[in-house]
């Protein structure tokens, strides 16, 4: 039976959301809950996991206090690639959940690359080794959290990534499972037997009966206990999707030939393939969803720091949020020959440093703040305008336009300079939580037409293509100079830290 309302739960970085969806893809109630982030060590990102499952039982506590009628099911679209790690007798985390923005694994995943790993793991996962994916990071909490090896030996050792420890507590510690999306950005998981890969494991040293059950997007993953959230018992949880996928299909697309960028902390460039792509010019093959239909595979980019540089800048100068920031940058022409360039936790794709440093260089004796924060936000479109290009090459054919979302994608200003830097059109929908909306599609069986109801804005590029050019060039070589750095030392040493 068709769902007639869905409370779709999209789990974020830096906020979790949730909307009460009916079967129209009205949206009848809307919440929303903040989220910290620490960083512990330089390259260290990490988030509580107990304030994570708090923030998802605070925006469903707002959603029954709006809600006129039955909750029908549950859909959830998670921050993909951060591990949580806990014990199955309690349901206590081992640590704090390690993020996808973490580097502390970079020294192993050089070493795996070194070893001449690389090979076979993008011929199973289509994803290059690297610190961003849950394999190293498991690795490093089963070699340096007290008891965590224990556990694993012992079988009461849970790992996973954000969705799966949402549906553990959910469901009361009944159902572990995570869907296909989420597991094939693991880097442990065969995307063509859709398993976890015991290769992969052993390379890793990863126990494969502490990982989840893999599903499809579209399953039942359980139902709720009553004591868990303000829901009731017996609700089934009826999608689960990573973030990015959730946000391509609430654009609507169901086919190959559009792209979408999340601009949020950091940012996913993805675009759907007829199989999976292995890429020649940094991204990755991966999964999109897969459904009773069967799978459907697509190209993705993920960049470290995107609009996550604009709140960095906007501290440093002293000028207050990204807001603040966006109307100084506004006073400015351009950016005076000023370059940013973000790799405040390396760079992301086409590039892969893992020891890329942030940099500003083309400062004179007349850079303003205004200028630097002209070069935060130039900052951003470059980088998603070189997954594009990059995606292009690899897919052969030239794309028209841009599909946009998340909260940075609000603002005009950036949306119109993404349009110039890019040549190409860019159509931002002005729905906030497109990945609410794309599960709550999927738990509705939604059609392509239903989910953005043609909210959307255009901005067409207006910059001549001699001034494109020239900046595009800029930015390649201050990228240069962002990766002649030294290293950051990486710490091996135990992490303790119970503030989980």
């Amino acid at each position: 039976m068709t769902p007639r309302q869905v409370l779709a739960i999209d789990q974020g970085t830096t906020n979790t959301k949730a909307l009460l969806v009916n079967a129209a893809g009205a949206v009848l109630a809307r919440a929303s809950c903040p989220l910290t982030t620490t960083y512990p060590q330089p390259g260290w990102a990490e988030q509580s996991a107990t304030a994570i499952w708090a923030s998802v039982q605070d925006v469903i506590g707002q959603i029954v206090a709006q809600t006129v009628g039955h909750i029908d099911g549950i859909a959830i679209a998670n921050q993909r690639e951060t591990l949580v790690v806990w014990d199955a007798r309690t349901s206590r985390p081992l640590c704090p959940a390690i993020i996808w923005q973490c580097r502390r694994t970079a020294p192993m995943c050089d070493a795996l690359v070194a070893a001449g790993h690389n090979d076979a793991v993008v011929a199973a996962t289509g994803l290059a080794i690297n610190p961003l994916f849950p394999a190293s990071k498991l690795a490093w909490v089963l070699q340096n959290v007290d008891g965590a090896a224990d556990l694993a030996s012992a079988g009461h050792l849970r790992a996973g990534t954000v969705d799966a420890w949402l549906l553990w507590n959910l469901t009361g510690g009944v159902a572990f499972a995570t869907d296909h999306s989420n597991a094939s950005r693991t880097q442990l998981f065969d995307t063509s037997s859709l398993v976890f890969s015991p290769h992969l494991c052993d390379l890793y040293g990863v126990p494969i009966d502490c990982l989840p059950t893999p599903m499809p997007s579209d399953s039942v993953f359980g139902q709720t206990i009553a004591t868990a959230s303000a829901l009731p018992a017996g609700i089934p949880i009826l999608t689960m999707m990573g973030d990015s996928h959730a946000a391509l299909y609430g654009h609507g697309v169901r086919e190959p030939g559009a792209v979408k960028a999340t601009f949020g902390t950091g940012s996913s460039l993805m675009t759907l393939t007829p199989q999976r792509v292995d890429s020649r010019f940094g991204l990755s093959g991966t999964i999109a969803w897969t459904t009773r239909k069967g799978t459907v595979y697509a190209l993705e980019g993920n960049i470290t720091v995107s609009a996550q540089a604009a709140a960095f800048m906007g501290q440093i100068l002293g000028v207050g949020d990204a807001q603040a920031l966006s109307q100084l940058a506004q006073t400015v022409p351009d950016s005076g020959g000023a370059v940013f360039v973000p790799a405040l936790a390396g760079l992301g794709a086409p590039h892969w440093d893992d020891h890329a440093t942030g940099t500003i260089t083309g400062m004179t004796h007349a850079t303003t703040q205004a200028h630097l924060a002209r070069a935060t936000f130039d900052a951003i479109v470059h980088q998603i305008t070189d997954v594009f290009e990059a995606m292009e090459k690899d897919i052969g054919a030239t794309i028209p336009e841009l599909c946009a979302d998340g909260g940075a994608s609000a603002n005009a200003f950036l949306m119109q300079l993404q349009a110039d830097i890019l040549g190409r059109r860019v159509l931002r929908s002005d729905l906030p939580e497109i990945g609410a909306i794309g599960v709550a599609a999927m738990a509705l069986n939604l059609s392509a037409d239903g989910e953005s109801d043609g909210k959307v804005t255009a901005f067409n590029p207006t910059l001549p293509a001699y001034d494109r050019k020239h900046a595009r060039e800029n930015w390649a070589a201050a990228l240069e100079k962002a990766r002649t750095h030294l290293k950051i030392p990486q710490s091996g040493a135990p992490h303790t830290d119970q503030n989980s």
